[in-house]
């Protein structure tokens, strides 16, 4: 489901930025990008994600901002030797190596700031992710509920269709008992009346769709019921579905009128629309 949500808090160590972002996806995903100050957070960020959203590919960026006129920088001279050090082994294969000082200061472990609390600044960093978290669920929720409501609009219409198909099946079996027994007087022998009872029995018994349709109101029921739970439901939609198409298949091989041929049709248009917007959901 897409969702974003952003938050800062500020600091004495200058201030924190915090974003999520997440579009659809079958599983959870989760991909970081922390500042160095930061790194040692991600198990803990992952954790607290997963606890709250179980499906989506989620990207989650924090920055930390040093705020104007800051801690003053220090510079790791145990780090600057040992890259000396380095320069120096490697001076004969790559003769012209040059670097300035603006370059030097970019490398990773070069330059730290003075008086950062690392314990004090990751949780700072949890409580903004905790803030942007409660954002960034209740923004998915506002799209859940558009989402369920159109489910549930063509829940109705499978429903509409249930109930046409329902109505029209004694039609079609009186039609079918009377095409057959005109097939069976055009004979050019007299055909036994139990012969043409038992002929007839059999051709109705494979047209008959009854269980189809209860077992498709039960699917009705159970997708409505587990579009109210307040969890994730979308896997669970999904196995529904499976039970709506296979239904629609019935319907639509037992078929030998146009109105049923006509309403599997529908009814697999609408199960293929629902499946789209199940790939939405949590």
């Amino acid at each position: 489901m897409t969702a974003f949500a952003s938050g800062e808090a500020t600091t004495p160590w200058g201030t924190l930025a915090c974003e999520l972002r997440s579009v659809n996806h079958r599983f959870l995903e989760i991909a970081t990008r922390l500042p160095d100050e930061l790194r040692a957070l991600e198990p803990a960020l992952r954790e607290r994600i997963g606890a709250r959203i179980s499906r989506g590919k989620v990207d989650v960026t924090m920055r930390l901002r040093a705020a104007e006129g800051g801690g003053a920088l220090q510079v790791n001279r145990e780090r600057l030797a040992e890259l000396a050090r380095l320069s120096r082994e490697l001076e004969t294969d790559f003769p012209g190596l040059r670097t300035d000082f603006s370059q030097l200061l970019q490398i990773p472990g070069v330059v730290k700031g003075e008086g950062v609390d690392t314990a004090a600044l990751h949780a700072e960093a949890l409580a903004l992710l905790d803030r942007t978290l409660d954002e960034f669920v209740a923004s998915r929720e506002r799209e859940g509920a558009k989402l369920a409501q159109a489910i549930t609009d063509r829940l109705d219409g499978i429903a509409t269709i249930r109930e046409t198909v329902r109505e029209c099946i004694p039609a079609i079996r009186e039609g079918q008992r009377t095409r057959l027994e005109t097939r069976l007087a055009d004979l050019p022998v007299p055909v036994d009346p139990g012969r043409i009872e038992q002929e007839l029995v059999l051709a109705l018994q494979k047209l008959d769709v009854d269980e189809e349709l209860d077992r498709l109101d039960a699917h009705l029921s159970e997708a409505r019921r587990v579009l109210k739970l307040k969890e994730a439901v979308g896997r669970r939609l999904d196995f529904l579905l499976q039970e709506f198409n296979r239904e629609a298949n019935t319907l639509g091989s037992k078929s030998v009128d146009s109105r049923t041929s006509s309403a599997a049709i529908d009814l697999k248009v609408l199960i293929d629309q629902i499946r789209e917007q199940v790939q939405n959901i949590e």
